[in-house]
């Protein structure tokens, strides 16, 4: 197959569109489904992130994406009881697998970003992993392959509509890479970089140590960010993005958008927050739409009286802000990766309330100094890359 018509493009008034090779046969195929301009771009650049991921770490690798950028993004690293309740997988009688972890992991970080996404996976989807994408809103995925049981599994979501697209592990793109913008053609060399543990050598801190868990969470956030619309900025624990801050037109924007998310993921994980009395016919998305008021300002929106009722069995107390702040001190071992360099000790500030103890970036502001100096004060180890990863 060397094209494929899509119903229109971005926007259902542009039309024609399609997608096609001027060389060879297109490496995908579609078993199901009819995936759109956004969902292929979703795909494509889901695709190549979680490739990286396992060739970085050995590791099975998924990604969420939303509107070209990664909502999240895991390697396939068991899961905790306490992850496993926060994901809403603590249910499911099934093994899981490492690549069913790794999905688990991309998809629980930051649900509310998640919520209608398109999957990328590093292996062959197995029933595990079927499973938990079969529960939850998403508008297709993408792998290397699907075992039958996955496949029918997949086929039946959606009514029958759910996009399932098979890529051919082998295929590598042309080395130049070009798009057309306003009619005019834009003509790059592919970012081939290769992202591994001696990407992080030159530490620059008086801190110098990085342990290997450290390293790899670095490299699955610069990895990550490769494939997030800049600036971007991404938190990372336990081999998964938990804070990912795209687009933004200001680095410490991309700080605190990623950091609050990173603070709403380990927030879920408060006792406090567990036990919230839902109401047993609340669903995973309004369970999640409920959380995120209630850990957030706008608290009053879901315990006001005539509110609570439709949620919670009982009216909950409220995470007060010293409740909140106590809970996020107990978060540490975070690693933070930035796309381009920090221009000022402020990041880092606002990185270390989140837990940050480990960063990467490009280095090369006339301020590094003053970032050095604000990572010494925190003890952190930050290591310059001397490499930009910006994506657009």
């Amino acid at each position: 197959m060397k094209e494929l018509e899509l119903k229109y493009g971005c926007n259902p008034n542009q039309k024609p569109s399609r997608i096609y090779m001027e060389n060879g046969e297109l490496p995908i195929k579609v078993l199901n489904g009819k995936p759109g301009y956004i969902n292929f771009l979703d795909a494509f650049n889901g695709w190549q992130l979680v490739s990286e991921l396992k060739k970085a770490t050995g590791l099975p690798a998924a990604a969420s994406f939303k509107h070209v950028s990664p909502a999240g993004a895991a390697v396939g690293i068991p899961l905790s009881e306490v992850e496993r309740r926060i994901y809403w997988v603590d249910d499911m009688d099934v093994e899981f697998t490492p690549l069913a972890n790794a999905y688990a992991r991309a998809r629980g970080a930051d649900r509310m970003s998640s919520f209608g996404d398109f999957i990328s996976l590093s292996d062959v989807c197995d029933k595990a992993t079927a499973l938990i994408i079969k529960r939850e809103v998403s508008d297709g995925v993408i792998a290397p392959g699907y075992t039958p049981e996955a496949l029918e599994i997949l086929k039946a979501k959606k009514k029958g509509n759910y996009n399932i697209i098979e890529i051919d592990a082998s295929y590598v793109p042309a080395p130049i890479e070009r798009k057309e913008v306003f009619g005019i053609t834009f003509e790059q060399g592919r970012n081939e970089l290769v992202i591994d543990e001696h990407f992080f050598d030159n530490v620059v801190t008086e801190n110098k140590e990085i342990p290997e868990e450290a390293k790899r969470d670095l490299a699955v956030a610069m990895i990550t960010l490769k494939y997030t619309q800049s600036n971007s900025v991404c938190y990372v624990k336990g081999g998964q993005a938990i804070g990912i801050g795209a687009g933004q037109q200001s680095r410490i924007h991309c700080t605190r958008l990623a950091g609050q998310k990173a603070d709403n993921w380990w927030l879920r994980q408060c006792p406090k927050v567990l036990e919230l009395p839902f109401l047993e016919h609340i669903g995973r998305a309004d369970r999640d739409n409920a959380i995120d008021l209630y850990i957030g300002e706008d608290y009053m929106d879901v315990l006001a009286d005539g509110a609570w009722e439709k949620t919670f069995t009982e009216k909950p107390e409220v995470f007060t802000a010293e409740e909140k702040r106590a809970w996020l001190d107990k978060n540490t071992g975070v690693s933070l990766g930035s796309d381009a360099f920090f221009p000022f000790g402020d990041n880092i500030e606002r990185a270390h309330r989140s837990g940050v103890c480990y960063v990467a970036q490009p280095g090369g502001s006339i301020r590094d100094d003053n970032v050095i100096e604000t990572c010494n004060k925190y003890h952190m180890a930050m290591a310059f890359t001397g490499i930009r990863l910006f994506h657009h």
